[in-house]
């Protein structure tokens, strides 16, 4: 199998992308026959694989396989089809499920994270098979529906049916490429923490006239908890946060300093008069390298002259190596416990599905091959070696569980509004990425079975 499959024009594929896409399959808070019917489309597109669904304690994995390529080593291929709420519907100017075409643009809730980049996998490997009979590698496939949520049910679901998901590389359709204006391929991405802070007051809703000046006001307590979390020049300011993460290299430093970065464009795209964090590091080395804390949302009252009972707030952490998520939250924890206000409870639930961060080392063959790869689709750019602010929480899993490192291989790029109203993705880039999957699957298919997996490269980097 010396060369690789051709596809059609990209707009080919929005038909489908389209079905995919029209499912509201938002794990936070979708009904139960939303997510099925997604798994079940994409069970009907790995017919090839034979696609089926398997039922996990929430929402159920969509599972296929190809093994037609003996004595070539076997990946597994990774992408969830849940997607983000839509958030505020005044804000789209299409409506969230129905794709909508402008501008060399799909426009949709999870066009871009992460319906279409699964779909550009489905297409690569189906072409495959059409043309040549066989793909060049052996392929399993798991696609989960919970990845927006922590993945809280992937890792029992993993550990039980480890055996059948043996690979020597996974692959994930997940985790945006860093800019438009190169390829790149991400070596890193944080851990997550997420929590909830409830602060409550009386029983219930207090007259303002009445009861004002009598009683704690949980939104003020709330407020100012969360004020403390950080100093003002935007250090975390929770004694233990820090705790285990290295400081920069300066090799790391001056490998982001080679990095194309302008500040001021970077602030005038996101609309905001300046940029503000951690002191002491450049933007991007706050982006790729630090840890962050973060203020999702606040509730509590309304527009009427109440005291009312009870304030909450959403947080998140977004952890870099070192950190360790249980850590994390002990700390806020007692943080919180020691500045919380008298006269008000003051309660914080973890989400489950927290994630440690995750790492490849560029040297890896993966990395070697995936260059190679993007190198044939944008023959004339650079390939950067990027990290990912967000998270990917099976990636931990699979090196824990299987042993096997995760390639970041999306088409997905990170300016394409994901998780915001107005989620879209570039066409282009559906051709584009299945034209570079399907070399990067006959670039893997000439490696040694086993010669991949996370031990067997370790134990091979250190000699």
């Amino acid at each position: 199998m010396a060369g690789i499959p051709s596809f059609k024009d990209d707009e080919h594929y929005l038909p489908e992308l389209a079905q995919f896409v029209a499912i509201p399959s938002v794990s936070r808070d979708s009904q139960r026959p939303d997510m099925l019917a997604a798994a079940q489309w994409l069970a009907g597109q790995l017919a090839f694989a034979n696609g089926r669904l398997a039922e996990t304690e929430g929402n159920p994995v969509v599972l296929g396989e190809w093994l037609g390529a003996p004595g070539a080593p076997t990946v597994l291929v990774y992408g969830h089809y849940d997607v983000q709420p839509t958030g505020s519907l005044d804000e789209w100017h299409t409506p969230p499920f129905e794709l909508t075409v402008a501008d060399g643009r799909a426009y949709g809730r999870g066009a871009t994270d992460d319906k279409g980049p699964i779909l550009v996998v489905l297409k690569a490997a189906q072409a495959y098979l059409e043309q040549f009979g066989g793909l060049p590698l052996n392929i399993k496939f798991l696609f989960e529906g919970e990845e927006e949520i922590g993945s809280p049910n992937l890792p029992a679901f993993l550990r039980q049916h480890a055996e059948q998901f043996a690979a020597d590389l996974v692959i994930s359709a997940d985790g945006a490429q860093w800019r438009p204006t190169e390829p790149s391929l991400s070596v890193a991405s944080k851990g997550l923490v997420s929590l909830d802070i409830a602060v409550t007051g009386a029983a219930r809703d207090l007259h303002s006239g009445r009861y004002g000046g009598t009683v704690q006001n949980p939104v003020h307590a709330l407020v100012r908890l969360l004020a403390g979390l950080h100093t003002a020049d935007g250090l975390v300011a929770v004694p233990g946060f820090y705790d285990g993460v290295a400081e920069l290299t300066p090799a790391q430093r001056a490998e982001i300093a080679a990095v194309d970065f302008d500040d001021d464009a970077y602030a005038a795209e996101l609309g905001v008069p300046g940029l503000h964090g951690e002191p002491g590091y450049s933007t991007l080395e706050r982006l790729w390298m630090r840890p962050t804390l973060e203020i999702n949302g606040i509730t509590g009252g309304g527009p009427y002259t109440v005291i009312p009972h009870v304030a909450s707030a959403h947080v998140t952490c977004r952890l870099v190596p070192g950190q360790r998520p249980a850590a994390v939250l002990d700390a806020i924890r007692a943080h919180l416990a020691s500045a919380a206000s008298p006269g008000v409870r003051v309660e914080v639930t973890a989400e489950k599905g927290g994630a440690a961060a995750y790492t490849i080392d560029p040297g890896h063959p993966a990395i070697a091959a995936a260059r190679a790869a993007l190198g044939t689709v944008y023959p004339d750019q650079e390939v950067i070696l990027a990290r990912i602010g967000g998270t990917l929480p099976a990636t931990v899993l699979f090196e824990e569980v299987l042993d096997a490192k995760t390639l970041f291989f999306s088409f997905s790029i990170a300016d394409e509004m994901v998780h915001a109203p107005n989620e879209y993705i570039r066409i282009r880039r559906l051709g584009e990425g299945m034209r570079a999957w399907s070399e990067l699957w006959r670039l893997l298919g000439s490696q040694a079975p086993g010669a991949m997996s996370a031990s067997a490269w370790a134990a091979g980097a250190s000699q």
